[in-house]
């Protein structure tokens, strides 16, 4: 690992047994020193696991556990610029559209498979939000987003589109296929109530598009108050003349 990565875990990890990680990580994933910087800032290592779910239950270990520490919660999507009232499709699409920066939130190992990939089962069509393979994993996971909070009927989805792939696309050197469930706001209770009695190894999560400033850094900005009153004072710099 190069210097300047110790140099940045130095400064900003004081706890030893948490910078140990963060190297671990850092070897493993390839992060480089400004990716490891987002990462830590980020709380990466808060975050890796501790989504809902039902791996342990339906996963034979250590598949269970490898399944676990790929997965995460919250997910971080600051690399969007999306309106308050945006559409589940709008976030589809952009997390498509910057779909380097969203595989660098999901972890190592996730190939894009596709965007509203389709299913036919019978004479009905369906379609997933997104669809992935994970190569160290060796098993599709399939991603609904949903915009709001968490209902436990989209678990019941989600089970039924793990079926399917499993019956038309899982391989029989694949493991079980992985569901994961990214809402803006989940309750963990009625997300661990949810998913008892779901066949399908499935994780609930949730995700944020922006990420409160430090207080360090709110500080130093001026509130939109003050930048109102600055343009309206009587001494604000005129307007350049558009002509």
């Amino acid at each position: 690992m190069p210097w300047g990565h110790h140099a940045v875990l130095l400064q900003a990890v004081k706890d030893a047994p948490t910078r140990h990680w963060y190297m671990a990580q850092t070897v493993a994933q390839g992060w480089s020193r400004s990716v490891l910087q987002a990462q830590i800032q980020g709380g990466a290592h808060l975050r890796q696991g501790a989504l809902v779910n039902n791996f342990a239950d339906r996963l034979p270990a250590p598949q269970s556990d490898l399944v676990q520490q790929a997965l995460k919660d919250p997910y971080i999507f600051d690399f969007l610029t999306l309106e308050a009232s945006f559409r589940e499709r709008e976030l589809e699409t952009s997390l498509v559209a910057h779909l380097e920066k969203f595989l660098l939130e999901l972890g190592q190992g996730f190939a894009f498979v596709g965007r509203q990939y389709p299913l036919t089962v019978g004479e009905n069509d369906f379609y997933i939000d997104l669809l992935f393979y994970h190569l160290k994993l060796r098993a599709f996971v399939v991603i609904e987003l949903k915009r709001g909070d968490f209902k436990p009927e989209f678990a019941g989805k989600l089970n039924f589109y793990c079926n399917v792939v499993d019956d038309t696309l899982r391989h029989d050197s694949d493991a079980p296929t992985i569901g994961l469930m990214l809402c803006q706001n989940k309750d963990s209770v009625l997300a661990e109530y949810a998913l008892r009695g779901i066949h399908k190894p499935i994780g609930i999560a949730s995700y944020e598009l922006t990420r409160a400033l430090p207080a360090s850094l709110q500080s130093v900005l001026p509130s939109i108050e003050t930048i109102e009153a600055e343009l309206s004072s009587p001494n604000a710099a005129p307007s350049p003349d558009p002509t």
